[in-house]
């Protein structure tokens, strides 16, 4: 079998996308692409320990790859090892640093596809024997991760996730908000970038905005989400929230937990973070919030209509920590994160099925 004007068929395809959550999730759609187009082809995923649940028994991947650095430098060169055994004819270098070069090459795959030198970071380039053509900076990095199927001449096909979780972890899941009021609106609480989190005055003025019905939009039940170094966080917004009622589970689910509990939400809410994309990739409308990053770049797909910018003159700064701490999301108003909330719930009526209305209790 031939592959159009590109010669055979790669049988065993290797994908190098280690570590960012988000960045994991947005490469979904291109393994999906692939997986219509070569339903036979043996597909590979070299990956870090964060983004592992994410593509663990995933319908579309046979193996995974997981590097643990770590236990780095000793754990480089069994992962190396397996890498190379696995007898890859094609791989796909979507992380475009050094690393993720030299695992390319280890590889020993005759073909070897990477982005353009101009895209590249530390001389990755010089580690592909073939490049995608050149992508805008500040294009989505799901339509740049799809410029690899279009490398491969592969038929357009639909931007899907391919999430799916086994019944007994679905339960699990959903177990966690079984007893919830709905609707429920997901709380993004934490980024890895401390630069992008929201205040939690300003969190909880948003949720206390949302908790009554107005102008036909439903109340909201607010589900506080985050890993184990946002629960002091979903402290300080519960401390806040005074009489509104609100369900905490910052620390107690997993990234696959998400899955599930996103499915159940009419709506969620965050900076811009893995969990922000992994709601949108189940469907889950996402009110995005946007400090030192760019939603041109990296709005959650099919919802950057919904993305709000704290307009200042260093936005976006691309910066880790503040300077002039978080400005720019303190220009963020909780006021039009509101409006914007209701907005999105206005369009996607249909999870909001079930409305309970007021959801302010006297306890918390």
């Amino acid at each position: 079998m031939t592959n159009g004007n590109r010669g055979p068929v790669p049988r065993r395809i290797l994908i190098v996308l280690m570590g960012a959550i988000g960045d994991v999730i947005r490469a979904l759609p291109l393994l999906g692409r692939i997986r219509r187009a070569w339903p036979d082809a043996y597909i590979g995923w070299a990956v870090e320990p964060k983004s592992e649940p994410l593509l663990r028994n995933h319908r579309w991947v046979n193996k995974l790859i997981v590097y643990d650095r770590r236990h780095a430098p000793w754990s480089f060169v069994p992962f190396l090892q397996k890498i190379r055994s696995e007898r890859f004819d094609l791989v796909l270098d979507l992380q475009r640093h050094l690393k993720s070069g030299f695992i390319s090459m280890i590889s020993g795959a005759p073909e070897r596809l990477g982005f353009a030198p101009e895209n590249s970071k530390e001389f990755n380039h010089l580690f592909a024997a073939r490049h995608i053509a050149a992508q805008p900076r500040m294009r989505l990095k799901l339509l740049q991760y799809q410029a690899f199927a279009d490398a491969l001449s592969l038929p357009a096909a639909p931007v899907e996730f391919g999430f799916e979780l086994p019944p007994a972890e679905d339960s699990r899941a959903r177990g966690f908000v079984a007893g919830a009021p709905r609707p429920m609106m997901g709380v993004i609480l934490g980024s890895s970038w401390r630069s992008r989190i929201y205040f939690p005055e300003s969190i909880a003025e948003v949720i206390r905005g949302l908790a009554f019905p107005v102008e036909g939009s439903p109340g909201l039940f607010p589900v506080l989400l985050g890993g184990p170094d946002d629960r002091g966080l979903a402290v300080a917004v519960m401390d806040e929230l005074a009489q509104v009622r609100a369900l905490n589970l910052a620390g107690r689910t997993s990234l696959r937990d998400l899955i599930g509990i996103f499915a159940e939400c009419a709506v969620a809410v965050g900076p811009d973070s893995g969990p922000m994309h992994l709601a949108a990739a189940v469907g889950c409308p996402v009110v995005s919030l946007w400090g030192s990053t760019s939603p041109e770049r990296s709005a959650p797909w099919g919802f950057a209509d919904l993305a709000i910018s704290g307009q200042i003159p260093c936005h976006p700064c691309y910066l880790r920590e503040c300077p002039i701490g978080r400005e720019c999301m303190r220009r963020i108003s909780p006021q039009t994160v509101v409006n914007t909330v209701r907005r999105a719930l206005n369009a996607h009526s249909s999870r909001t099925a079930g409305a309970i209305g007021d959801v302010c209790h006297s306890g918390r």
